[in-house]
């Protein structure tokens, strides 16, 4: 398993923790994730890209996980869903990128 998510590492995408680039809210506060205790060990790092579903007042309804690092996948999820958006009149989904290793 450690072997597979080495490797999985390899394949992570670029970018910041941020709202993609199409995205109609912004981010006004981000909860940084908790680098896992085996991804430290093993020296992992990565982006783990979530498509998140914002309620109209910013909060996190849910996030589905797009690809990145399995072992980065918990920590990178838990953080999110603590993020909050500036309020819309409207439910959104964006796609936010979790560095982990910078």
């Amino acid at each position: 398993m450690v072997a597979m998510a080495l490797c999985a590492g390899l394949f992570a995408w670029t970018g910041r923790a941020q709202a993609g680039e199409c995205a109609e809210r912004k981010t006004v506060a981000k909860v940084p994730p908790v680098y896992p205790e085996i991804a430290k060990r093993y020296h992992i790092r990565g982006v783990v890209k979530l498509e998140v579903v914002v309620r109209e007042d910013g909060s996190v309804q849910s996030a589905k996980v797009l690809g990145g690092n399995p072992v980065l996948i918990d920590a990178a999820t838990d953080a999110v869903r603590k993020w909050r958006f500036e309020a819309a009149s409207r439910e959104t989904v964006e796609v936010v990128e979790v560095r982990f290793g910078d």
